[in-house]
């Protein structure tokens, strides 16, 4: 359902004029979206998406079709004019799975993958946006897949972490401000003084939740460095 959507919407994109390429690059994005659903919910024991969990995937495709605009942007095509109210959508939903996850009591899938939509969407956009405030913005967007990579070399990284809002909060943060700078609708200093402190609340975030895990690598001191038990993908 998920990949027949996407490819309804690059189909409307294309309209617009968007290229065969960057649709290719945004459908390969689809296909594995898929797949990481499947095995996901394989995973956790889970048949069907929770309601929340379809929102949730809903974003993720809107996600699939932001990073085929933002191709089509690095090649100057017109259709990369949709990418902010895709963006702007998609953080729309995210505010809308979180109260509907809480009324119907989402699986542990459900907090994973909104975890993992939330990070594909700061990583498309933030990819979009270096194009013009500079390759230091791309470190919004690669901080939660270098946070799972550096798990594998430092396995205490990779205990569970306890809940903590103020992520969701500092995750909020980054989609608007990269919304807004995309947009280009504020003076150009003012958006680089506003991706500079979203930059710094992710890693006062990130930082914070390395130091927890830190003080407690002594509950995992005793496990294989390959050990998968403990790993979990998460956004600040």
């Amino acid at each position: 359902m998920s990949l027949a959507a996407l490819v309804v919407v690059l189909a409307a994109l294309a309209t617009m004029g968007l290229e065969a390429a960057p649709a290719v690059v945004g459908l390969a994005c689809g296909v594995a979206l898929c797949a990481a659903v499947v095995r996901g919910l394989a995973a956790m024991g889970a048949e069907v998406l929770a309601p929340a969990d379809l929102v949730t995937l809903t974003r993720a495709t809107l996600a699939c079709a932001l990073a085929a605009l933002v191709a089509d942007n690095a090649l100057g095509q017109p259709a990369a004019a949709a990418i902010v109210p895709l963006a702007v959508l998609a953080l729309a939903l995210d505010a809308v799975d979180g109260p509907i996850a809480r009324a119907t009591r989402t699986s542990a899938f459900g907090a994973r993958f909104d975890g993992e939509a939330d990070a594909f969407l700061l990583l498309v956009l933030s990819v979009h946006v270096a194009r013009s405030y500079g390759a230091w913005v791309l470190a919004i967007g690669a901080a939660r897949y270098a946070f799972a990579v550096a798990g594998w070399v430092w396995p205490w990284l990779r205990i569970t972490l306890p809940f903590r809002y103020w992520r969701k909060v500092v995750t909020a943060v980054q989609g608007i401000v990269l919304t807004v700078a995309a947009a280009e609708v504020t003076n150009p200093i003012l958006t680089y003084a506003a991706l500079a402190v979203a930059l710094a609340l992710l890693t006062e975030s990130f930082g914070r939740d390395v130091l927890w895990s830190w003080r407690c690598r002594s509950s995992v001191s005793s496990r294989s460095s390959g050990a998968t038990g403990g790993v979990r993908l998460r956004v600040p």
